[in-house]
């Protein structure tokens, strides 16, 4: 299966660099089981919702993982906390000019100081002075994506998170989740839709772009998941009554899939490394809310194995030609799982 069957072109004006007056104000691209598409508004996402549906929210936290320092020489350093091992340990990703050594010191503002331990593929593990969740609320910075090109800014903090995020641990936001404001979540328990919280929190892998040429060939990043007793008990209920599970974001979809594919659905804590591509068979999920994703993307490649590649491909055509907004801010799709997807495997 070759790369670049999944890659679309994309203007840059249509890339969303800041998010709109209004969380539930986006566009939402509506496609169902056939590959038919609608053009609709995310406040019409009730329309598409029954009375006994169970809406799947990951609940993940972005941190302040952006921490800008200086080594012992005086050159620039930037780092980007990938996962928190102990209170003064962690793995991260390092930019620097030059080659990064191991026993290296990086200096902080504030007096905060940290040493290179040593070197995990991409990822480097490090000792802090202090502990990292003070050095982070002290001098930490939101780390937007990298297509928004520009630095964070007061409304960030508020926008690049979920309403319900309370988990601490992402260094990425659960996007589809940001399109859900306190009056939806009203409006949507009123109807008698359901939710549940599961956490995944998304990490830097998120935005690693697959490089193989055969996509099988890609070493998928893991990231890690919590999902407890209550999730598991409204997910089996509301199969049981012939309810819909409704996937908040790719992120919660994936942390559902995980426990699914073991074949009883019990709680589970712990990495998933699940990548989901064109010829996957899905267990739980019935219907997905999410964001436009990245040309050549695991995410892209997930939506296509969801709903059909063909189908995806064409509806994101459609969305260019018809100036939608893309990635982290941008608009919504709203898809339902194509069950004859899994045979329409791109060659």
């Amino acid at each position: 299966m070759k790369l670049d069957l999944f890659d679309y072109s994309l203007p840059q004006k249509l890339i969303a660099k800041f998010p709109l007056k209004e969380r539930s104000s986006s566009s939402m691209l509506v496609m169902d089981e056939l590959g038919n598409i609608s053009h609709r508004m995310f406040t019409d996402l009730l329309d598409f919702l029954n009375k006994g549906d169970l809406l799947v929210f990951n609940n993940t936290r972005v941190i302040s993982a952006r921490l800008l320092g200086k080594k012992d020489t005086g050159g620039a350093i930037e780092l980007l906390i990938e996962r928190v091992v102990k209170n003064k340990v962690a793995y991260a990703l390092l930019k620097s000019n030059k080659k990064i050594k191991l026993g290296s010191r990086i200096n902080f503002v504030g007096g905060h100081h940290a040493t290179v331990l040593e070197r995990k593929q991409k990822l480097f593990l490090i000792s802090f002075s202090s502990n990292v969740s003070k050095i982070i609320e002290d001098i930490g910075e939101l780390p937007l994506p990298p297509y928004i090109d520009r630095e964070p800014i007061q409304l960030d903090s508020e926008r690049y998170q979920t309403v319900y995020a309370s988990e601490s641990g992402a260094i990425a936001s659960p996007t589809a989740g940001l399109h859900f404001d306190e009056s939806m979540l009203r409006e949507l328990q009123n109807k008698g839709i359901n939710h549940c919280f599961v956490t995944l929190h998304v990490g830097s892998g998120t935005f690693k772009p697959v490089k193989e040429e055969n996509i099988l060939d890609h070493d998928m990043h893991a990231e890690w998941i919590s999902i407890g007793n209550d999730a598991c008990d409204l997910i089996l209920a509301t199969k049981k009554n012939e309810g819909r599970i409704v996937a908040v974001g790719t992120t919660s979809l994936r942390a559902i899939e995980t426990i699914g594919r073991k074949n009883e659905l019990k709680p589970y804590e712990g990495d998933t490394d699940i990548f989901i591509y064109p010829g996957y068979e899905f267990t739980l999920v019935d219907m997905l809310i999410t964001n436009f994703h990245l040309p050549k993307s695991t995410l892209l490649m997930l939506v296509c194995a969801f709903s059909g590649y063909t189908e995806i491909m064409a509806a994101y055509k459609e969305a260019v030609d018809n100036d939608y907004r893309f990635f982290s801010y941008g608009d919504a799709m709203l898809l339902n799982r194509n069950s004859n997807a899994r045979f329409n495997i791109p060659s």
